[in-house]
């Protein structure tokens, strides 16, 4: 925490390129697959995406306040990010199960689990996959994600409840018995 503070310091205050590299390549990873998992699996669009998110964070790091984290602010862009390219494609936050077969590739035996992770999160509401998301995949808290979703944190947890109730039951009716 405190090395992305003195990193971002450097970039406000000196310009200092090298500084936001080492925020990106800190961050790239974990950006990414918090793009992968939103997009249910497709690989070109969240590299797209968490491109645009830190064209954003650079052009934008004078905004940061150090009020939150530089992480939380980071995952904010890249939220709104995410939901700036659902409404510019005019797509619908909610993908329809029927055409999950179209979006995700049949795969060997051994890819099975993970596909069927995919299916699973794509059945959750947007909101409640954003959350499952971010408290488990992105190890955030439910503070953490109030304030990157600018919603109340009791909205938070009741999407962490539904998003997970409804995860156990897909997995409770799949052969894993997980």
């Amino acid at each position: 925490m405190k090395i992305d503070t003195l990193l971002v310091s450097k970039v406000i205050l000196l310009g200092d390129r090298k500084a936001f590299n080492r925020l990106v390549e800190a961050y790239q990873s974990p950006v990414r697959r918090f793009f992968f998992n939103l997009t249910g699996g497709d690989e070109e669009l969240s590299k797209d995406l968490a491109q645009d998110t830190f064209m954003k964070a650079w052009l934008n790091i004078g905004s940061f306040r150090s009020i939150s984290t530089f992480s939380t602010w980071l995952y904010r862009i890249a939220y709104n990010t995410f939901y700036d390219y659902i409404r510019s494609r005019k797509l619908s936050a909610e993908l329809d199960v029927e055409t999950l077969g179209d979006i995700l590739p049949a795969g060997s035996q051994d890819k099975d689990l993970g596909i069927d992770f995919t299916r699973a999160l794509l059945l959750l509401r947007a909101d409640e996959r954003t959350v499952v998301l971010l408290f488990y995949m992105e190890d955030k808290s439910v503070e953490t994600i109030a304030g990157i979703m600018s919603i109340p944190l009791g909205t938070v947890k009741s999407h962490l409840s539904r998003g997970k109730k409804k995860l156990t039951e897909y997995f409770k009716n799949t052969e894993y018995n997980i």
